[in-house]
């Protein structure tokens, strides 16, 4: 071994040193820097750090655990453990933000032109809280915006939470958040599932969304697709918001089902009667609308509600006293008590015919009950919580046990006082117009309704009566109401008013107006040689009503055979009928039992018979008659027709 060698080479170092002294500073500076590095505890920057973003944004900051940096000179790696950033001093929660890790890797050059590029930030655990405070102030509201240009490319999320509080609206949720694990690339979409108290009413809601860094871009739209519950009400809105954290724009295609309308109304302020299981699809978007308020569109929705089709548009407006709802929907094919619910009554539960408990509920309450009209009161505090505007034309109705043809309607609705202006039916092949007013702005509520029907068919009005399906004849009439109540029921039992029907002239079966008279000869007359038809003069009946009830002052059925009078009364209040018929024949018959005819009993319960008593007491002086001499018996079922015609002119209504 040469032991003058390492002699030799410290003189040649020493040797390059005085040659080249700033380069061999530079060597000496980084090897100090690399000793320096690698022994360096980087949580010596965590205080100026908290200082720093304290002084910005007035809140709490503070790194619990260790900071760490992964050095690399274009994109080196920062790693904080056990982050906490305060809350709004108003708020009962210190926190609003945490994460167990953040970590992220940031580009060193674009920091020299005051550019931050944040190619990855990956959260761990991360816990969000936030909170609607006094004034309608977020707790996100906080410090002033920097001028520094920041910019991000892709965020993880890994066992993320999200809670959001606004006790002045009863409303709280709690939301697990995460990156989908299929999604590696930059703007990787979240998925969310969570629940709480939307406005005091249980809710779960789950879906996707994009990136929460395509937040940043406020003019950017944000893709959103997620499915909501609320008791059996579900919701499933897909598309795009602009804006989202102020919910400034709205872009989404919007889908709403559930057991009854009336079960929005708690969560959306939406008031609408009570109906049997529904189901919409349309475009829901939002504008300005002042200072306060939006306009909120459900545009071209298309779906079903019962057993009826229902499309159209509509628009809710805040910002004022109350909720402003303004819709144009149509039905092409109306099932009619689908509608029951706007009386307080509960639709047809039988044959496949749609309903929900409540409904069903009902349904057999009402069977149980006495009576007919509906008694069930509406609620005055929702006719007093919205105004609207609705317009509404079913083309065609199915409803088997009633002649209708059509119907539209124009409802307005403006702090308590309800207008349908009009509400028009196509009745047997004629008109029914009305108008009907109800003021709930106090209780109870009061009532004036004016109906006018013309030309409707006597044929198609009665079809289940098989010696009418020949009749021919057309009838009109005017009825004015007006009646103080919280329910149909009490509306009816308490109203004044008139009303008034009438024919003009037609046809109707001979046969059927014997069977009215009894008049046993004629009756097997027709039977064996046929029947025949029996010009009708005119009918008309002409009631005055007073406190619910109806009592007739004038009521007549004239044919050129038989004259039918009537008097008595209907109570509207009791819901009993007590109408006496008496038939008047203009021809002469050998065997006639002809005697009164009641149409008492109930509105639920009704009953028509001849009245007994009299016919018997005919009977009885035939039987007697008979035992003096058999042709005798004739003369107490002889009728010599009194009958006369009435006087039918201005007694109806064409």
């Amino acid at each position: 071994m040469d032991m003058h060698r390492p002699r030799e080479s410290a003189v040649a170092i020493a040797g390059g040193l005085r040659r080249h002294p700033w380069l061999s500073l530079l060597g000496l500076i980084l090897v100090g820097l690399a000793i320096l590095i690698l022994l360096w505890d980087w949580n010596w920057f965590k205080g100026p750090i908290e200082r720093q973003v304290e002084a910005r944004t007035g809140r709490e900051f503070d790194i619990g655990g260790n900071l760490d940096v992964d050095l690399d000179w274009t994109t080196p790696t920062i790693r904080a453990d056990r982050l906490r950033f305060g809350n709004a001093k108003w708020s009962k929660q210190p926190t609003m933000a945490s994460a167990d890790r953040v970590e992220f890797r940031i580009e060193v050059w674009p920091l020299l032109r005051r550019q931050v590029r944040i190619p990855d930030l990956r959260l761990t655990r991360p816990v969000l809280h936030l909170e609607m405070g006094p004034q309608r102030i977020g707790n996100w509201k906080f410090g002033k915006g920097g001028e520094t240009d920041t910019q991000f490319a892709q965020l993880r999320i890994d066992g993320g939470k999200l809670t959001f509080v606004d006790a002045a609206a009863r409303t709280d949720i709690a939301a697990d958040v995460s990156s989908q694990r299929t999604h590696e690339k930059a703007g990787s979409s979240v998925v969310v599932e969570g629940g709480g108290h939307w406005k005091g009413n249980r809710f779960r809601v789950e879906g996707t969304a994009e990136s929460p860094l395509a937040l940043r871009d406020r003019q950017r739209p944000y893709h959103v697709d997620a499915h909501a519950t609320a008791g059996a009400t579900k919701a499933h809105a897909r598309g795009t918001l602009t804006d989202p954290i102020l919910l400034r724009d709205f872009d989404l295609q919007l889908a709403l089902s559930g057991q009854d309308m009336a079960d929005l109304y708690p969560l959306i302020g939406i008031v609408t009667p009570n109906t049997p299981p529904y189901k919409l699809d349309g475009r829901l978007t939002r504008e300005a609308n002042g200072p306060n308020g939006y306009i909120w569109h459900y545009d071209n929705f298309r779906g079903v509600v019962g057993d009826s089709d229902l499309a159209g548009d509509a628009s809710v407006a805040t910002g004022g006293a109350r909720p402003d709802l303004h819709a144009d929907i149509a039905s092409k094919r109306l099932d009619f008590d689908d509608l029951a619910g706007f009386i307080g009554k509960a639709p047809h539960a039988g044959d496949g015919e749609s309903t929900n408990a409540r409904f069903a509920a009902q349904t057999a309450s009402d069977r149980a009950k006495t009576r007919l009209l509906p008694d069930r009161p509406y609620e005055l505090d929702k006719l007093r919580a919205m105004d609207a505007d609705v317009r509404y034309k079913a083309h065609r109705i199915n409803a088997p046990k009633w002649p209708l043809d059509n119907m539209e309607t124009h409802l307005r609705l403006e702090n308590g006082l309800l207008r349908l202006e009009p509400l028009n039916f196509g009745v047997a092949g004629g008109q029914v117009r009305s108008i009907v007013r109800m003021d709930a702005r106090e209780s109870p509520i009061r009532t004036r309704a004016r109906i006018d029907a013309s030309g409707l068919n006597l044929r198609q009005l009665v079809p289940d009566v098989k010696l009418a399906q020949d009749a021919i004849g057309r009838l009109g009439g005017k009825v004015n109401l007006a009646g103080t109540g919280n329910s149909i029921a009490l509306m009816l039992g308490s109203s004044d008013g008139d009303v008034a029907v009438g024919m003009g002239r037609g046809q109707i079966s001979n046969l059927m107006m014997e069977l009215a008279g009894i008049d046993v000869a004629e009756t097997l007359k027709f039977i064996v040689r046929g029947d025949r038809k029996v010009p009708i003069r005119c009918a008309f009946g002409d009631f005055a009503v007073e406190n619910g009830v109806m009592k007739a002052r004038s009521l007549a059925f004239d044919t050129t055979d038989t004259i039918i009078l009537g008097e008595g009364t209907i109570s509207l209040r009791d819901e009993t009928l007590r109408l006496k018929l008496r038939p008047r024949p203009k021809d002469r018959s050998l065997i006639s039992l002809r005697a009164p005819l009641w149409i008492d009993g109930t509105f639920k319960d009704p009953e028509f018979h001849p009245d007994y008593g009299r016919i018997g007491l005919r009977g009885a002086l035939a039987v007697v008659l008979g035992n003096i001499a058999p042709p005798a018996a004739l003369l107490a079922t002889l009728e010599l027709g009194p009958g006369k015609d009435s006087s039918c002119g201005g007694r109806y209504a064409k």
